[in-house]
């Protein structure tokens, strides 16, 4: 793989490794770490953007198999959500629930059972098109509907200010090493009443997992970079849970107590105006830009733009 060189910056799309996704198939046949073999074609310590897309399509369904089919596996994640679920019921009135980078929805599925106050509205994205497919799946056969599924980058959520109660991660900030406050402040932004992180916590590991987190390119600083920030963190320990000893989950509760109704969620990711489904696609009057709805599934992050200003005639 050494004759392949890409240069991109943090955050943006480098498409000349689509060009190789064929190859890259071959690999992940192999059991190859993808996103470790993609960062060392260009010699680099972090993850971008696409190779996190990348491998994370590749792994679609991986999650839903290893709780399916491992006993233990589904032991410790059952667990995991319901201590999730108990965190959330005792929280303060909450309408809308959202999880960001959804996955296979093995997290959000079993919560959503876990609950004893449903949400009355509830959503899920994720940067992998091939993980919402699998995650509708799981769902489905979990006998949960109504859950509004798309694909969004947490960096530029295609989702209005304050417009969902209560937001949460699992492990979804996880592999954006460096970009701890980038996904802080959007998170943030989009959060009315909660932000929930349950995320990798780089001072709570040993030795072996500082090293292993280093080597993946997994963020150091969340609660560190949140304190700088400013934001209103109410809660930040050891997670009663963690799915794996060598990557410790930490719990942080961020409270913004907002008060914001709105009904309507979904906005473009680009400029945050509305947008409304029109025949096979959202569209934004104001943006004139359109996103396609793949296979029932609305494709919302940024690079899904369709600049379409003839689009209603």
């Amino acid at each position: 793989m050494a004759e392949w060189t890409f240069v991109v910056a943090r955050g943006e799309m480098d498409l000349d490794k689509f060009k190789i996704l064929n190859r890259i198939k071959e690999l992940y046949q192999e059991n190859k770490n993808i996103i470790e073999t993609l960062k060392n074609m260009d010699q680099r310590t972090y993850n971008t953007t696409e190779d996190i897309l990348i491998s994370y399509d590749f792994q679609a369904g991986a999650y839903t198999k290893g709780y399916l089919n491992h006993p233990r596996l589904k032991n410790l994640r059952d667990e995991y959500c319901r201590h999730l679920a108990a965190l959330i019921d005792n929280l303060d009135p909450f309408a809308s629930i959202l999880e960001v980078g959804v996955g296979d929805a093995t997290t959000l599925g079993l919560l959503l059972s876990f609950m004893q106050r449903k949400p009355g509205k509830c959503y899920g994205f994720d940067i992998s098109w091939s993980r919402i497919k699998y995650a509708r799946r799981f769902l489905e056969e979990l006998g949960i509907h109504g859950v509004e599924l798309f694909t969004g980058d947490m960096f530029n959520a295609p989702l209005k200010d304050s417009s969902i109660d209560i937001v949460y991660t699992s492990h979804a900030i996880e592999p954006n090493g460096g970009r701890e406050a980038e996904a802080l402040q959007e998170l943030y932004r989009i959060t009315n009443k909660y932000l929930i992180l349950l995320e990798p916590s780089y001072d709570l590991a040993d030795e072996e997992g500082k090293k292993r987190m280093l080597n993946h390119g997994y963020i150091t600083k969340l609660y560190p970079t949140a304190l700088e920030l400013g934001l209103p963190v109410v809660e930040y320990r050891r997670f009663e849970v963690s799915l794996n000893p060598l990557n410790p989950t930490a719990l942080m509760v961020i409270r913004k107590g907002g008060d914001a109704k709105v009904t309507q969620p979904l906005c473009c990711p680009i400029t945050k105006a509305d947008i409304s489904m029109v025949r096979n696609a959202y569209f934004s009057e104001h943006s004139l830009l359109a996103y396609p709805i793949l296979d029932g599934i609305p494709c919302l992050l940024p690079q899904n733009a369709i600049l379409a200003t003839k689009f209603l005639d």
